[in-house]
């Protein structure tokens, strides 16, 4: 059970880790558009143990036009029958900014359910923590520049070094999860072409730094790779865990605001 729930959140896990790095200069404009969305496979050796996926649309929460992120994963087949998964991501954040409003988090995973609202408010900097399941709520003061486990993945993508990045040179981000503060570091390994079900991808390497000894073998054992073009979308994530080895690819994809660079 424990290597399907693994397999299942290393999806979600990517995108937390995707979204450590940040820099001070901003593109011009979004690089993602209302209605793109991701689908993602993940698989533990020839398991196919989930799928997940992504999507972003535009809404308005009290009377603001926002940006509406959802995230969905269960695991399928076989691995199902033994760990039956079924997660919810959701977040509301600002237009322009890309700044976190409200944060969603409602999951069963083997029977180990949670249901979490957060409501961010930028002005106190206070997180207002709504745990349902327990039926608790608490104020949590947050750090600057603060993101959520869904927001960051969009920030990074618009805020990305616009002049490139040093090998090995490393980042930091701000993260907001559940009820805590986390700093992620994350360190640029060089550019890579892989193959993918799309054909070859030049992708930009990434590893970050993640805690060793309860799920990973070391501290530098999760890669990750990211499409080298203006959109900037996770194409593969590969994690050496103390059961095995997992992997999650990109599988499906549309409404991209940016064509999707593939070398023929």
């Amino acid at each position: 059970m424990g290597k399907c729930l693994i397999a299942y959140m290393s999806f979600f896990l990517f995108l937390n880790y995707n979204q450590l790095y940040s820099q001070s200069k901003v593109t011009s404009s979004n690089p993602f558009k209302d209605g793109e969305w991701f689908e993602f496979r993940i698989h533990y050796g020839f398991l196919n143990a989930s799928y997940a996926s992504l999507e972003l649309k535009k809404q308005t929460l009290n009377d603001t036009v926002v940006f509406y992120a959802k995230g969905y994963g269960k695991t399928i087949g076989f691995a199902r029958w033994f760990f039956k998964v079924e997660d919810h991501y959701e977040s509301y954040f600002d237009f322009n900014n890309i700044i976190p409003y409200k944060f969603i988090r409602n999951i069963d995973e083997g029977g180990y359910k949670k249901n979490i609202e957060i409501d961010f408010d930028h002005k106190k900097q206070i997180a207002y923590v709504n745990d349902k399941k327990k039926k608790r709520k608490k104020e949590v003061s947050f750090n600057t520049n603060v993101q959520d486990l869904i927001s960051c993945f969009y920030y990074l993508r618009k805020y990305y070094p616009i002049e490139g990045i040093s090998l090995n040179e490393s980042f930091n981000i701000n993260m907001f999860f559940d009820n805590e503060n986390y700093i992620f570091k994350l360190k640029y390994l060089g550019k890579e072409t892989i193959e993918s079900k799309f054909g070859k991808i030049e992708c930009l390497k990434f590893r970050p730094i993640v805690q060793s000894g309860r799920i990973f073998n070391e501290q530098e054992s999760v890669t990750l790779w990211i499409s080298n073009d203006l959109n900037r979308i996770p194409v593969r994530v590969q994690a050496d865990i103390i059961v095995g080895s997992i992997k999650a690819d990109l599988e499906n994809f549309k409404n991209l605001k940016h064509s999707f660079k593939i070398i023929n």
